[in-house]
């Protein structure tokens, strides 16, 4: 990832063999009440476990670009994605029932302004707003509920 004159560039994509380190851009929805921050989880398709939205690179879109474009297919998220990576977790991404890839998610922060009833995935997915500690507690990526567990929007540069 490329930073020209404070402005996250697209990506450029490459082939990969089937055992390669995958990545993913994964955002990290939040809003902020009684000037405490609260975190946007949902479910997985297939598990029903609590995640973060989350996908693979899109060509000709920056990494915060494509969480942005992730959190509004996957949980109907209108807001403002900031490019700056705050962290990033591993974890198996299943295939299918006897395949998984390893992966790395990067997390960028977005600042949710509205949620739709209407998106792409509306009739697949839970969502639910919670307090950092307790979206922590739901998720079951040890670096993700960390990254989760200590989020504080202040410390934002966007």
């Amino acid at each position: 990832m490329t930073l020209h004159a404070n402005r996250q560039l697209p990506i450029a994509l490459r082939p990969q063999s089937k055992t390669d380190l995958r990545t993913q851009f994964a955002a990290l929805c939040y809003r902020v009440t009684k000037d405490k921050p609260e975190i946007l989880l949902i479910t997985s398709r297939r598990s029903g476990r609590w995640i973060v939205p989350k996908g693979w690179p899109i060509p000709d879109k920056t990494p915060g670009e494509t969480a942005l474009t992730e959190a509004w297919e996957e949980a109907g998220v209108r807001g403002k994605a900031i490019e700056q990576c705050i962290g990033l977790f591993s974890y198996l991404k299943a295939t299918d029932p006897r395949t998984s890839l390893p992966c790395l998610g990067l997390v960028f922060p977005v600042k949710v302004k509205s949620l739709a009833r209407d998106y792409p995935e509306a009739g697949e997915r839970r969502r639910k707003w919670l307090r950092p500690r307790k979206a922590a507690a739901r998720i079951s990526e040890p670096e993700l509920a960390q990254l989760i567990r200590h989020f504080d929007p202040r410390t934002l540069r966007g």
